[in-house]
């Protein structure tokens, strides 16, 4: 789902990356910065922003480039069958509980810490739904790293509904009255497909 332009940034700056990374040659250094400086281009050309934005974003990175991680935790209400929903304060907008996953933990330790931050409520993970990569998908905005998105199905085992700095409302939601959805963090095919899971515990994990 990824246009062109972002598609050949999002290389060029993984070039780029690797090059920075394990270049022994000041002539080859110079030449992976100029390879990031023309993706920086590239993305402040079509998002109508400063270059010099997404060359702070790329100069965080060390390393060599992978995907980064985002986690999932599927809550499905154990006697209506809706699905669990987050309203994220940055955007007024709702989504199933997560974020990126943290170094130190596994991918379900991720998810149970991030539903019990986002949520209030204390689940375990039980089975991974889906893998998807971000790129395949009609999420916006556009980000400029590759991105894959892990949904687990939770279970909740413990706490309530709370609140807090970064989620302004908790609630329980059926598949055919979905809110307005933070399409950046989860889209409504993803959601009903998470449905569709649901009744068919049998089924094989969903992967792009």
């Amino acid at each position: 789902m990824d246009p062109k332009w972002l598609a050949w940034a999002k290389q060029l700056q993984a070039i780029a990356q690797n090059g920075l990374t394990y270049s022994q040659s000041t002539f080859d250094t110079e030449r992976y910065k100029s390879v990031r400086e023309i993706s920086a281009e590239i993305l402040g050309e079509a998002a109508g922003l400063p270059s010099a934005q997404f060359m702070e974003l790329y100069e965080r990175e060390e390393g060599y480039a992978t995907p980064k991680v985002d986690v999932r935790g599927v809550v499905f209400h154990p006697e209506t069958g809706t699905i669990l929903l987050v309203k994220e304060r940055m955007d007024g907008r709702w989504t199933i509980p997560g974020g990126w996953a943290d170094p130190g933990e596994s991918p379900a330790e991720n998810v149970v810490r991030e539903v019990r931050e986002e949520s209030g409520f204390e689940t375990r993970a039980v089975r991974l739904l889906a893998v998807y990569d971000r790129s395949k998908h009609p999420h916006y905005p556009l980000f400029p790293f590759h991105v894959y998105k892990m949904f687990f199905l939770c279970e909740v085992v413990a706490g309530e509904a709370a609140p807090n700095e970064e989620i302004s409302e908790i609630a329980f939601f059926p598949a055919d009255a979905l809110p307005e959805l933070s399409v950046g963090r989860v889209t409504s095919t993803q959601i009903a497909r998470m449905f569709e899971h649901r009744l068919h515990p049998d089924w094989p994990t969903d992967f792009d």
